[in-house]
């Protein structure tokens, strides 16, 4: 199998030493430095990975990011062929403001497993495994929260909803709060969020609302490996999106994405806590270096794995 369990664990690397550069900023203030910080750790790393990679989810395009463009090649050269999709700095406004579930993150798929998804928006909604099959995108929140409900044998009041706290979610959120169920409205991070319908501790039951399409193929990735389900709908915000999707392939911008169409075959899902979340713990300093907390999940398998580990600066690269 080509996607298999030894590259993970240098995948994992990958993620580490993303999260160690972008945690240095926590708090600081500044995206943008600390975005940047993330994508090079994340671009140096990549090359230590035996494998030939092809990004189709990444920093944009090759005029607008010097480095994870959509279409860069990756890795030592040797190895599978693979497509990533990256998010060196998920939550980068997170970081920045020293807030709450901000991670390094990668999927990682075999050729043509992973949709390329343009740069815009998408609607989404998302679940665990107690509610797989059941959630249709088409129907109103209103009737996906009765649904949900019924597979989970609980009454709406006890669902927890999260939404990206965005104006444009005003409506949505209003239809919400008349079912009675409870929600949770998050600044940022909603990859984050759509892996918590899966966690059982996390107490999020639904993710709901418009986020940035390259994520939901992120999340769709993940959820694969958990066992939960995922739909979404391009939403793009001006005619010059929709001529970039078309350029990638997107023929019926009105198409509802299942799960199996965002991220299908075996799939890999791998990310690194960079400020402490509902996930992940994030990175903390130590007088010897750092410590990380990260996930490896395997679609194949179903394996979650979960990884401390320990990086001593005096032996490694001072990230």
């Amino acid at each position: 199998m080509i996607v298999n369990r030894n590259l993970a664990l240098e995948f994992v690397r990958v993620t580490e030493m993303a999260a160690i550069a972008s945690a240095r900023l926590m708090g600081r203030g500044d995206e943008k430095a600390a975005d940047r910080a993330a994508v090079d750790a994340m671009r140096s790393m990549l090359d230590s990975v035996d494998c030939n990679a092809t990004v189709v989810i990444g920093e944009g395009e090759r005029d607008e990011a010097p480095m994870l463009y959509i279409g860069e090649k990756v890795g030592s050269g040797n190895g599978p062929d693979l497509e990533i999709a990256v998010d060196p700095l998920e939550g980068t406004t997170i970081c920045a403001n020293g807030g709450y579930n901000s991670i390094s993150v990668m999927a990682i798929g075999e050729k043509g497993n992973l949709m390329h998804a343009p740069d815009t928006y998408m609607q989404k909604i998302a679940v665990g495994p107690a509610a797989r099959g059941k959630i249709d995108i088409t129907v109103s929140p209103t009737e996906n929260l009765v649904r949900i409900a019924e597979a989970k044998g609980c009454r709406i009041a006890d669902l927890t909803a999260v939404v990206l706290d965005r104006p444009r979610h005003h409506d949505l959120i209003a239809e919400l709060r008349q079912t009675g169920c409870r929600i949770n409205l998050i600044g940022d991070g909603d990859v984050s969020a759509a892996i918590a319908t899966c966690l059982p501790d996390s107490g999020i039951d639904v993710l709901f609302g418009v986020g940035g399409a390259p994520e939901g193929v992120i999340s769709a990735a993940a959820l694969r490996c958990m066992g939960g389900d995922f739909q979404g709908v391009f939403k793009p915000r001006n005619e010059e999106e929709v001529l970039r999707a078309k350029e990638m392939g997107v023929d019926d911008m009105n198409k509802v994405m299942t799960i199996e169409d965002l991220a299908s075959g075996n799939v890999m899902f791998v990310a690194t806590g960079v400020t402490d979340g509902s996930l992940l713990e994030g990175v903390k300093f130590k007088s010897w270096g750092a410590s990380t907390d990260s996930i490896v999940m395997r679609s194949q398998s179903g394996t979650i794995r979960h990884i401390t580990a320990e990086h001593h600066f005096d032996k490694k690269p001072r990230y």
